[in-house]
């Protein structure tokens, strides 16, 4: 089928192969603008969690640093509300404070996600309109005279060009639309993974950071009553000695 036959069948179907060529258009543009953003958050959500892994405890200064270096993605309103809260006294919160973060994100993650779908759906009973439009612009030709076979069946010809375009255009935007919904569940995937690694390294700097106090000032409380410093911390000071 020639470039003249096409433009003849996407009159004779009332526009709606020029329709068509809009929806995969607009598919392809936001399929591409969400793989490729996706793309980025997953390779960086990487990151993060490598950067992360070898670090036994994480303080509020480190999760500011971590908020910054990633604040183009996803995971830096996590770390952010990790970092602000009140995690002395209200530790117990934290878990609930991370999981709303990730649901406010969540919006921007499956952003324009509704186009693809709608285009899934709507496009293949746009062939079908399509078709209908053309075959009954064909069987119009029976009403006239002297009325050629080839012009039935051509007619015919055109009216499947309009229920192929629609499945077409469906099937592409169908094969994005789970591609970019697997990539969503592994975006989560990692905002579970980094809640769970926070809440560990938190909860370990909350209960590491006293005991390191406790020891830094043990010399110094032995060194004030006689005690030598370099009895081992672990050992109970014996006062009666420096009498």
């Amino acid at each position: 089928m020639n470039l003249d036959a096409i433009s003849h069948a996407a009159q004779s179907s009332g526009g709606i192969l020029y329709l068509m060529v809009i929806l995969l258009f607009v598919a392809l543009t936001v399929a591409l603008e969400r793989s490729w953003y996706l793309r980025n958050v997953t390779l960086g959500g990487k990151r993060l969690l490598d950067q992360l892994d070898p670090i036994p405890a994480l303080s509020a200064p480190a999760l500011q640093d971590l908020a910054i270096n990633y604040k183009k993605l996803p995971f830096a309103r996590m770390l952010t509300a990790a970092s602000t809260h009140d995690n002395d006294h209200h530790f117990d919160r934290l878990a609930d404070i991370l999981e709303e973060s990730m649901m406010k994100e969540a919006q921007h993650t499956d952003r324009m996600f509704w186009v693809l779908d709608t285009i899934i759906t709507l496009a293949p009973l746009l062939g079908l309109l399509g078709t209908i439009i053309v075959m009954f612009n064909a069987f119009q030709v029976l009403s006239g005279p002297n009325t050629a076979p080839t012009q039935i069946t051509g007619g015919v010809a055109e009216a499947l060009l309009a229920t192929a375009s629609g499945l077409f255009v469906a099937m592409v935007g169908l094969v994005f639309f789970n591609g970019l919904n697997t990539r969503v569940r592994h975006v989560f995937q990692q905002m579970e993974i980094l809640k769970t690694m926070l809440i560990n390294r938190i909860y370990i700097q909350r209960h590491t950071t006293g005991t390191e106090n406790v020891r830094a000032l043990r010399p110094q409380m032995a060194h004030q009553i006689g005690q030598p410093v370099s009895q081992p911390i672990n050992q109970p000071i014996n006062q009666g000695g420096a009498r």
